[in-house]
C-alpha cells in the first residue's frame, strides 16, 4: 500500500483559511498571490525563499505593477499567512520594500435628485436593492446576503451579519420599503415552497451551523432575501440549491440607469452607501450615529463624508466673490430673476 501523498500547498493554504472561517474572497485573493509570488520566482518552493524574494516580488508589483497601496498590503497579508500558518515560520523586516503610493481620494457622491433620476430609470428587483442599499448604506453584498430573518418589522430594523471584517450591526429597515419588502417576500416565499415540493429548497449556512441544525437549511427564516432566479449545483457537496442574485445583474443594471439619467459622474451601487452616509449628515444626524449604522471601526473612516456638507473648497468663499462691483451685482440680479421666474 502507497503511502498517502501530503496535500499540495495551495490546498493547505485553502484548508487553513476555511479552519479559519475567512471570506470566500479573502481565499481567493490569498490563493491568486502567493500563486504569483511562485510564478514570479521561476516555480521555486515557498520554503526555499524567505525576506529577499518577498521584497522583491512585492516591490515589484509597486514599481512595475503600479499596483495601489491597498493591492500590495493584500500581497503581503497573503504571504505572510502563508509562512506563518502553512511554513511554520516568521518573516522579519522589510527594509528595501518600495511601498505603493498610498493616494487620498474623495468618494463619489450623488445628490438626492440623483438618486431618485437613477432609481426611476430601474425597475423591478434591481430598483428594490438599490432603494434598500440607499436607504440602510449597506454595502452591496451585505444587502444581497440578507436572509429572512434578518429583516425586523417590527422594530423596523435589519440586522447585518458577518459584515465586513466579521462584524455584526444594525440599521434602520426604512418605512417607506417596508410594504415593498413584505410583497416581495411573499414572492420569494412562493419560489422557495415551490423549491420544496421539487425536493430541492436548501441553502448554504454560515460556518459549521449545517452539521449542527442539518435541515436548518430548508427552513424559510434562512432563506435569502433576494434569491436568484435559476439554481445552481454546489460543487462541494453535489447538492442543488438556490444562491442570492448575482452582484453582477446589480452593477450591470445600475450602470444602465447611470448611463440613462445622463450623470457624468462614475457612479456604482457603492456610491449609493456613500449618499446615504452624506445626506444623514448633512441633515444634521450626529456622526457617531452614522459611524454605527455603516460599521466604521474608527470615525476618521466616517469623517471623510464631511467634506460635502461644505460649500466648495471646504467651505471658503473666493475673495473674487467678495468684490461689490457690476459683474457681481448683474449676478445676483440673475439669481434674483431665476428665482421668481414662472419657468
Amino acid at each position: 500500500m502507497k503511502p498517502s501523498q501530503p496535500p499540495k500547498l495551495l490546498d493547505q493554504v485553502r484548508d487553513q483559511i476555511r479552519v479559519r472561517h475567512l471570506s470566500r474572497r479573502t481565499e481567493k485573493a490569498y490563493l491568486h498571490w502567493i500563486r504569483r509570488f511562485i510564478l514570479f520566482h521561476g516555480k521555486r518552493h515557498p520554503e526555499e525563499m524567505a525576506e529577499t524574494e518577498v521584497n522583491n516580488f512585492l516591490s515589484h508589483l509597486a514599481v512595475k505593477g503600479r499596483v495601489s497601496a491597498s493591492t500590495q498590503n493584500q500581497a503581503l497579508s497573503a504571504l505572510l499567512f502563508l509562512y506563518r500558518h502553512i511554513l511554520k515560520r516568521e518573516l522579519g523586516e522589510f527594509e528595501d520594500l518600495v511601498r505603493a503610493r498610498r493616494k487620498k481620494k474623495l468618494p463619489v457622491v450623488l445628490s438626492p435628485q440623483e438618486v431618485q433620476q437613477i432609481l426611476e430609470r430601474m425597475t423591478g428587483i434591481n430598483r428594490l436593492i438599490a432603494s434598500l442599499l440607499y436607504g440602510t448604506g449597506l454595502r452591496l453584498l451585505e444587502g444581497l446576503r440578507l436572509r429572512v430573518k434578518d429583516l425586523d418589522f417590527e422594530y423596523g430594523q435589519i440586522q447585518v451579519r458577518d459584515g465586513k471584517g466579521g462584524k455584526d450591526r444594525l440599521t434602520m429597515l426604512p418605512e417607506r420599503l417596508a410594504p415593498q419588502l413584505a410583497e416581495h417576500l411573499k414572492t420569494a416565499r412562493r419560489l422557495h415552497d415551490k423549491d420544496l415540493r421539487l425536493g430541492f429548497g436548501s441553502v448554504v449556512l454560515p460556518a459549521a451551523l449545517a452539521r449542527k441544525y442539518p435541515n436548518a437549511g430548508r427552513e424559510w427564516c434562512w432563506q435569502w432575501v433576494f434569491p436568484a432566479p435559476n439554481r445552481y449545483r454546489d460543487r462541494s457537496t453535489g447538492d442543488e440549491r438556490r444562491h442570492h442574485v448575482h452582484e453582477r445583474s446589480i452593477q450591470r443594471a445600475f450602470k444602465r440607469a447611470v448611463r440613462g439619467s445622463g450623470i457624468s459622474k462614475p457612479a456604482t451601487p457603492h456610491v449609493l452607501r456613500h449618499s446615504f452616509a452624506t445626506h444623514l449628515l448633512s441633515a444634521g444626524y450626529d456622526i457617531r450615529t452614522v459611524q454605527e449604522l455603516l460599521g466604521h471601526r474608527s470615525v476618521r473612516t466616517t469623517m471623510i463624508y464631511t467634506h460635502v456638507l461644505n460649500r466648495g473648497g471646504l467651505g471658503v468663499r473666493s475673495p473674487i466673490d467678495l468684490l461689490c462691483g457690476p459683474v457681481t451685482e448683474r449676478k445676483n440680479l440673475l439669481y434674483a430673476n431665476a428665482q421668481h421666474s414662472p419657468h
